[in-house]
């Protein structure tokens, strides 16, 4: 038996657990600069007026005359929380598979089906006394059937947050009460020609002629019937895949024009990259840089440029890759404009093992590699960023996001812990 665990509301769940006086009072969290609403809890999503995805200004006086509380995305926070969620579910199985940021699939199967119920409630209980973050279970032989039962056990208050299908009838009363749109994995044009043929619930589509379903959808349709139908056929994934290509690009706070704040920016970003890439010990062979105005603006001359590098030698050295970005930023940067946004992209990913050298090259990468680990180490001692290169700077207020409301990162920064009344938490 497999359970589908999944955080309410996680963004702001993350924000109440340190704002208690928040809970049963509407909040959103914001996206990178502060620019729209990208999540709600219940109480904000009440508020029918408060669209998602809406720009904040459109909405800034329906949100103060609501009393909404506001805060700027702290994905800091939000992955130290989620990854003690992680860490409470495997108390309770080795086997976790981390589905998503706010969602994992537990796999439950060395407990009696008797047990389930009382374990179901346990696990939503000790997360949430471990964490602060409640979360809803659904309980079921497969994966789409529990994901399934963990909308259902949120969905209808009396089950206080938790379902578990351990039993035929439960199976199909499920099913019966969901359409099948609301289906774990079926699009829309699928939807559409299951429709088509009478099936109006999700129980009909499980007892659709499963040659129909083969021929129509395809192995993906098939596997679809079979897990409604109790036949597991997606297995948990428990190793974390490596990452194929790993980038970022952030909007500058305000727009640049100034190219020596656009290139500690752009050391900045290739820094983090190239410490993502370093832990799952891999290598780049290209490395991308680009730049671009707002899109947005009409009043704004607008530029795009890109520029992709090969590299000599794959490499996941951030000195080498510093190098390179800011060569391929000088060649894209033209005067004139008013830039919002820089991005820095690795592809080509290596097992650094792996990695193609020759005699010569040998001895420079021995000694880039033990500066590189010094760094790592550093940082890792004593914070990010403590160490860097002198290419990032130190001006990162004039070009980082806005983030006006972010709450501190309470779990992870010392200075930032949380504050009881007028004393503050020290360590000694």
């Amino acid at each position: 038996m497999i359970a589908l665990v999944d955080c309410n509301s996680f963004y702001a769940s993350c924000e109440q657990v340190f704002r208690p006086d928040l809970q049963g009072k509407p909040v959103v969290v914001l996206s990178n600069n502060d620019g729209c609403v990208i999540a709600a809890n219940k109480e904000a999503k009440a508020l029918a007026h408060i669209p998602m995805f809406q720009p904040v200004f459109k909405i800034k006086e329906i949100l103060k005359a609501n009393n909404v509380t506001c805060f700027s995305s702290n994905y800091t926070l939000y992955a130290d929380l989620s990854q003690r969620v992680m860490d409470t579910l495997r108390e309770f199985s080795p086997i976790v598979e981390e589905y998503s940021i706010d969602e994992s699939f537990v796999d439950l199967s060395h407990f009696d089906v008797d047990e389930l119920e009382e374990i179901a409630h346990k696990i939503k209980e000790t997360v949430h006394k471990n964490t602060g973050i409640p979360v809803g279970v659904g309980v079921a032989k497969t994966k789409s059937l529990s994901k399934m039962a963990n909308k259902y056990a949120k969905k209808i208050p009396a089950n206080n947050g938790v379902y578990v299908i351990d039993s035929e009838e439960k199976r199909r009363f499920l099913l019966q009460a969901n359409k099948v749109k609301d289906i774990w994995g079926i699009g829309r044009k699928h939807t559409i020609r299951v429709e088509k043929t009478g099936a109006k619930t999700a129980l009909d589509f499980a007892e659709t002629n499963l040659a129909w379903v083969r021929k129509e959808m395809t192995v993906v349709g098939e596997r679809l019937w079979r897990e409604l139908n109790n036949f597991p056929c997606h297995t948990m994934e428990v190793e974390i895949a490596t990452k194929k290509g790993i980038g970022t690009a952030k909007s500058f706070g305000y727009k640049l024009t100034e190219y020596s704040l656009i290139e500690e920016a752009t050391s900045y970003y290739v820094a983090e990259v190239a410490d993502l890439l370093r832990q799952q010990n891999s290598a780049a062979t290209y490395l991308e840089v680009f730049l671009q105005t707002n899109s947005f603006s009409n009043t704004d001359h607008q530029y795009y440029k890109k520029i992709i590098i090969t590299l000599e030698i794959p490499t996941n050295s951030t000195i080498k890759l510093t190098q390179e970005a800011i060569k391929g930023l000088k060649k894209i940067f033209k005067q004139g404009y008013r830039y919002k946004k820089v991005g820095v992209n690795l592809f080509g990913l290596i097992p650094d093992s792996e990695i193609q050298t020759n005699l010569f090259y040998q001895e420079q990468k021995s000694e880039s590699k033990k500066l590189t680990k010094a760094i790592d180490a550093l940082n890792s001692k004593f914070g990010k960023n403590k160490v860097k290169l002198a290419s990032v700077g130190n001006r990162e207020k004039e070009w980082a996001l806005i983030n006006e409301h972010r709450s501190p990162r309470f779990t992870t920064q010392w200075k930032e812990l949380l504050t009881i009344g007028k004393s503050k938490v020290t360590v000694s």
